[in-house]
């Protein structure tokens, strides 16, 4: 059970319930930060549960249904780009963790993230990489992640012209060319530097 060690030593440290919490959407110019959190029974493992990012979209659909019947609870906040561009990713991720550990049923005492220190009252540790290295963090990042893709796809069909579906917001050089032909739209992050640069040349453009 490779992805149970941090589980597993919760548990021997006296914590009851543990949750596992990821975030997807941190690099990306456009769209929403979507964070998720999940808590399974003591000793569930499912070797298919895996950093979303080592899985195909088809595995990660799968896997989604899976988690979401199986979790003891879960849940997935959605943070606007309004929000990412006024707290900053770092602490839009945090907050949005913070909040979904809270709107959890069940009364978590431990939670697991992917590097970030939730600096609450309850126990926290920060993995590093630890979407592969926790089925709890592992889990969370697969909600999130699939989440958010099906957000940035609905996304696509209103703004076909950059290529959402492709890419999913991040910086490739598809999504950098469309801005620079057609602009930012009301899902850009106006606090990320390529969007800025597209800003200032279109305000010196209109002086």
């Amino acid at each position: 059970m490779e992805r149970y060690k941090y589980e597993e030593e919760a548990y021997h440290l006296g914590y009851q319930c543990i949750a596992g919490l990821d975030e997807a959407g941190r690099g990306p110019l456009a769209g929403p930060l979507v964070v998720a959190a999940v808590v399974f029974k003591k000793g569930f493992y499912d070797e298919r549960i895996n950093d979303s990012k080592q899985l195909s979209a088809k595995k990660r659909e799968f896997l989604y249904d899976l988690i979401i019947e199986t979790a003891l609870d879960y849940k997935i906040i959605v943070k606007s780009v309004e929000e990412v561009d006024a707290e900053n990713v770092y602490q839009a991720s945090r907050l949005g963790m913070i909040q979904a550990v809270k709107e959890l049923k069940v009364n978590v005492d431990c939670a697991l993230t992917d590097a970030i220190d939730l600096r609450t009252d309850m126990y926290c540790l920060p993995i590093i990489k630890g979407d592969s290295k926790s089925i709890s963090i592992a889990a969370a990042s697969i909600l999130a992640k699939v989440t958010r893709d099906r957000m940035m796809e609905a996304y696509d069909a209103i703004y076909p012209e950059y290529g959402f579906k492709k890419h999913k917001g991040y910086p490739t050089k598809l999504h950098k060319e469309a801005l620079i032909k057609y602009g930012i739209t009301p899902i850009h992050r106006k606090t990320f530097k390529p969007v800025i640069e597209i800003l200032n040349q279109q305000m010196q453009f209109n002086f």
